[in-house]
């Protein structure tokens, strides 16, 4: 069970990619989690109005996947790691997830710098090394974009190359940036591109 556990007619939008089973995971151990992803990328949209607004804080790109796992019961988490050394008690938080439930992590990296994939993918691996994350998922943007539709549009410098997409996620990823923490990479491209919204 892998990548053709995906329904078709989400493969028909997004891009994927899978590592260690996620995808046999997450459908057989976690089925709610499972079709909350499902129906969130079902219902996502690519706006041109969302891609063309001035930068700043958070786009709403991510807000609404957010907002729709949200309603599902996923929230942001934090955690606080307790390590004791020699006697001592040293934390080590690692940074919030964008989205947790049940042992699933999501992140939604639309147009950051590229360190911010390192810190997802270190964040998966502690978690799962900890016992306390099953599948981590990075939901973030086809590198396609750049030159299919941002620069079409006028909006490439935006978006530039060094920014977070799929072609500077696979490699940290292939680097074993996660451990061995099961990953499923979607990717959003011009097959959720809605030109009138």
């Amino acid at each position: 069970m892998g990548l053709e556990s995906i329904p078709e007619d989400v493969t028909s939008r997004f891009k994927f990619a899978e590592y260690r089973h996620s995808c046999a995971i997450f459908v057989s151990d976690f089925a709610e989690e499972w079709d909350d992803l499902m129906r969130c990328l079902r219902a996502f949209t690519l706006k041109k109005s969302d891609i063309v607004v001035g930068g700043g804080a958070r786009s709403n790109i991510p807000k609404r996947l957010d907002d729709c796992l949200a309603k599902r019961g996923w929230a942001e988490k934090s955690f606080s790691i307790i390590v004791s050394v020699d006697g001592g008690v040293v934390q080590t938080p690692t940074h919030k997830l964008d989205s947790f439930k049940n042992r699933i992590g999501i992140e939604v990296e639309w147009n950051n710098k590229t360190e911010f994939y390192d810190r997802d993918l270190d964040a998966f691996r502690v978690l799962h090394e900890l016992g306390v994350l099953d599948v981590g998922v990075i939901i973030t943007r086809q590198s396609e974009l750049q030159t299919e539709l941002f620069k079409p549009l006028g909006i490439h410098k935006k978006y530039g190359a060094s920014t977070t997409h799929w072609d500077k996620l696979i490699p940290k990823v292939d680097r074993g940036g996660a451990g061995e923490c099961p990953l499923l990479l979607v990717g959003i491209g011009l097959d959720c591109y809605d030109p009138d919204a």
